[in-house]
């Protein structure tokens, strides 16, 4: 497993962690920091996935 999916997925956590935390003081910027936190580790998950699944292709070459 690649690096950036256990990172990429830590992150997703935190973002949503912050984001109910946000929503719950109702603070609307550190609601859309843990959004874009969310984001950043979806599309950090997804290029892990990626890397991962390269590896996996040459592996079987």
């Amino acid at each position: 497993m690649d690096k950036n999916r256990v990172i990429g997925s830590a992150k997703q956590v935190k973002g949503a962690v912050k984001q109910a935390v946000g929503k719950a003081a109702g603070d609307s910027k550190l609601e859309a920091e843990g959004k874009a936190d969310k984001v950043e580790g979806k599309v950090q998950n997804a290029i892990g996935g990626l890397k991962d699944t390269v590896k996996d292709a040459l592996k079987g070459k």
